[in-house]
């Protein structure tokens, strides 16, 4: 073999592999390609994370915060010149995103070298038994350098890009991605429309509408598939208080441009209590964003089909099913898995999208295939803490109600909740954006905290929920205390920190 592992991917998953595995002697070699997206929008390596994710999502959405923060200075005594409104500038904004950007790109540039792996800013795919084709840099032009490697074992971590559906005329040729959100060139304009109630979804909102921009988000059905419902109904109340138009039970049909260049904007629309949609509305925007979920598709091009009889489905997104060792199945309904094909990811069938579990499914792998006893290494999937940075934000580890309710039975689950405003918002009362009456214009109780317990286990916590400032931060630290098994009566014996 040329190489013990050949990793396909830079993203998170592929970056932590690739360096723990050469930590551990194996001789590395790893492959990355970014294809542009639907209008054109390329980046360097480390993945969408990095790239077009967590990283310039978290700096906007403080922007947004900071922004917001000039309502509440004044009101605790600082004084802005010639009480003027403040103004936000979108090209400074994404220069700074994107200047930290390139530096993160070098910094994993360097650390791969520094680990001594070869990377190569190439295609590449599978072609038979441990083998992987270079099939050109993006560098390149087309019918550059070409070769065949063979590696022991191939990883496969090409992550996902954004879904924009085929089905309406108009959305592929108009329409910007998550892909393209953070280095617009240009301002993203007076009135935005974002397509899709996913976390994604809302937090581009958020940020968006605290810039002054007027944003409706377009949701088929609810907010935050998949999160607690109560949590998500309290994210999407704040929203719309703080000014964010939700236009619920409605789906973009078309969309065209108009002659003065904004993107007309038709829809259909289900009434509420209604199943069909029978309504049609046309609204024009100067930017139409979709984030109506995420897709595989990049596993079309690697050749896993060859290597085992898998089709790609497309009703799951062309996502890869693996065993509990990270190998990659033969087929998605076979219990045979390659003992050289691996994935991490989020390119995975029923796990979850988020960095801190590619990287840790990476690590996992490299370790259990070079490093000697570290097989039995594990992920309890039931406790990945995640967080929501809408303005708002939410964080949560464990099970929803609904999920708790649906495992042990409602009779056996207990939530214990509470709602309230935190100390810095309360003397500075902020105001909702479109209040319905003066008694009515105060923001309601920003803030929730909630456990989801199971009664016959002594009220053990399977679920914590927080929708407030830092949630992020506060909630990484409560996931240590449901891995350890902590119950309710272990929050009521904590002494807690005065004023939080």
């Amino acid at each position: 073999y040329d190489f013990d592992l050949a990793v396909i991917g830079g993203g998170s998953g592929g970056l932590a592999c690739a360096k723990e595995a050469a930590k551990h002697n194996a001789k590395v070699i790893l492959f990355d390609y970014v294809k542009p997206s639907t209008q054109g929008t390329t980046w360097g390596l480390g993945g969408t994370c990095v790239n077009v994710g967590c990283v310039p999502k978290k700096i906007m959405h403080y922007a947004a915060l900071l922004g917001k923060g000039f309502y509440d200075a004044q009101k605790l005594g600082w004084k802005l010149s010639h009480n003027e409104p403040v103004d936000h500038d979108w090209h400074t904004l994404t220069q700074a995103v994107n200047g930290h950007i390139r530096s993160l790109n070098f910094a994993y540039r360097v650390g791969l070298r520094s680990n001594g792996v070869k990377y190569v800013n190439a295609l590449a795919t599978m072609v038979g038994n441990h083998t992987a084709f270079r099939k050109k840099s993006s560098s390149e032009k087309e019918g550059g350098k070409e070769e065949t490697i063979r590696a022991r074992h191939i990883l496969l971590s090409v992550g996902g890009r954004p879904r924009v559906p085929n089905d309406i005329p108009g959305a592929k040729e108009l329409a910007i991605t998550s892909d393209d959100v953070f280095s617009l060139k240009k301002h993203p304009g007076k009135r935005v429309l974002v397509v899709g109630g996913s976390y994604i979804a809302l937090e581009t909102a958020g940020f968006l509408n605290e810039f002054g921009i007027e944003v409706d988000v377009a949701v088929r059905s609810i907010v935050l598939r998949g999160f607690d419902r109560q949590c998500a109904e309290k994210i999407r109340q704040h929203m719309n208080d703080t000014g964010v138009n939700f236009l619920m039970g409605s789906t973009p049909r078309e969309l065209s441009r108009t002659e003065d260049g904004t993107i007309r904007v038709t829809f259909a629309v289900r009434g509420e209590g209604q199943e069909n949609e029978n309504k049609a509305a046309e609204i024009e925007y100067d930017t139409v964003m979709f984030a109506t979920g995420r897709t595989a598709e990049e596993t079309t091009f690697l050749g896993v089909e060859r290597e085992g009889g898998l089709e790609p489905r497309p009703e799951r997104h062309f996502k890869l099913r693996v065993d509990d060792n990270g190998n990659y199945g033969v087929e998605l309904d076979s219990e045979r898995f390659h003992r050289y094909v691996h994935a991490v990811g989020d390119v995975l069938l029923d796990r979850p999208e988020l960095t801190p579990v590619a990287i840790r499914q990476g690590e996992i792998l490299a370790r259990r295939l070079f490093k000697n006893g570290a097989k039995d290494l594990k992920i309890n999937y039931d406790l990945i803490p995640t967080t929501v940075f809408t303005p708002s934000e939410y964080g949560s580890v464990g099970l929803s109600e609904e999920d708790a309710i649906q495992r042990y039975g409602e009779h056996d689950v207990e939530v214990f909740l509470s709602e309230f405003t935190s100390l810095e918002q309360a003397p500075v009362h902020r105001q909702k954006k479109k209040p319905q009456s003066r008694l009515d214009a105060d923001m309601p109780a920003n803030a929730l905290s909630k456990l989801v317990c199971v009664k016959s286990e002594g009220n053990r916590v399977v679920g914590f929920h927080f929708v407030g400032p830092n949630a992020g931060e506060v909630t990484q630290g409560f996931a240590l205390g449901l891995s350890l098994g902590a119950k309710k009566e272990d929050f009521d014996r904590l002494v807690g920190i005065h004023p939080t």
